[in-house]
């Protein structure tokens, strides 16, 4: 079980390293809009209709793809002091239980973000001229990696092998 599960955690460790890339990606990217759409506004004394809506977008996805990768490699706040008076064994099933709780939400994210998006389809926003759902499918694909990551860590568990914890690092090989 321990070969099947590192093979599967290079295969997430490589759709965690690519979210992260497109999370920086849009970063900068949003970070050149807004620049973009001061230099206009102040210096041309223009204004570019739709940087501000695409920016917002952009920051949608490395947000909600970011957090997917932080639930991941274990960097998300939590409330850990029980965990240190504790046995082993214990631990590991108060982690299973965080994890359980965080599927759930992440279950959430991709039910309601998907009616959101469906309910938002017909809707075109009008600076970008493009379907409202692209505004909510940020939180649905957040929401599967945050359920496919959370899962991991479960079954890393269950293998014997160990989860990243806060100022640990993933085994991923």
């Amino acid at each position: 079980m321990q070969s099947r599960m590192k093979s599967v955690a290079r295969g997430t460790s490589a759709l965690a390293r690519a979210a992260l890339w497109v999370s920086g990606t849009g970063l900068v990217l949003m970070t050149a809009l807004i620049a973009c759409q001061v230099f206009w506004r102040y210096i041309l004394n223009d204004s570019i209709s739709w940087t501000e809506p695409a920016s917002v977008m952009i920051m949608g996805w490395f947000i909600f793809l970011g957090a997917a990768v932080g639930i991941r490699e274990g960097y998300h706040l939590s409330f850990d002091i029980v965990q240190h008076l504790v046995s082993d064994q214990v631990k590991r099933g108060m982690q299973t239980v965080s994890d359980l709780v965080v599927i759930a939400f992440g279950g959430g994210m991709v039910v309601y973000g998907t009616q959101l998006a469906l309910n938002a389809a017909p809707n075109v926003l009008p600076s970008l001229g493009i379907s409202g759902a692209f505004d909510f499918l940020p939180i649905v694909a957040g929401g599967v990696l945050i359920v496919l990551f959370s899962l991991e860590r479960i079954a890393r568990r269950l293998a014997g092998l160990p989860t990243a914890l806060f100022g640990e690092t993933a085994l991923e090989d």
